[in-house]
């Protein structure tokens, strides 16, 4: 099993959105970054633990535990003429972007960036490092385990 972060902006689907949808599920649609939907397409597997990220809002935190319940499949949304994440060079033979569903485990009180900067045990955390604006970043398991641990409570 693999450890993931994945941010999303609270204004497209926060904690609360996935809590509310059909089988607490998302698609993690419109990733427009190669690296970002690599791990996704190459490495994600389904059952692999995941800390929901708010990005790009006034309070950027973990907001949740989440798992990976699907093998990733090719974003619609590259398809879609009026969608902000249309892709003319993508075909339905040929899909440029894919994405992978992601499943609620449960809310947490949101851990702020701020708070996570604090613990020397995160100092080598990718979505801490100067320059990072990936979407998706893998961790270590020992960073998982300290955020579940020490600082995710109910």
């Amino acid at each position: 099993m693999r450890y993931w972060l994945m941010k999303s902006e609270p204004s497209d689907c926060s904690i609360d959105d996935l809590a509310a949808l059909p089988n607490q599920t998302v698609a993690w649609y419109g990733v427009r970054n190669y690296q970002a939907r690599n791990f996704m397409r190459d490495q994600m597997k389904v059952g692999d633990s995941v800390l929901f990220y708010h990005s790009n809002c006034k309070e950027p935190g973990i907001a949740g535990i989440a798992k990976v319940s699907s093998i990733a499949y090719p974003d619609s949304k590259q398809f879609e003429r009026e969608s902000k994440y249309f892709d003319p060079k993508a075909t339905p033979e040929q899909p440029r972007w894919f994405n992978v569903d992601v499943q609620l485990v449960k809310k947490i009180p949101l851990i702020t960036i701020d708070e996570l900067r604090q613990h020397p045990e995160l100092g080598r955390m990718r979505t801490l490092q100067r320059g990072n604006r990936l979407s998706i970043t893998p961790l270590d398991p020992a960073e998982w385990k300290f955020i579940t641990t020490k600082l995710a409570h109910d």
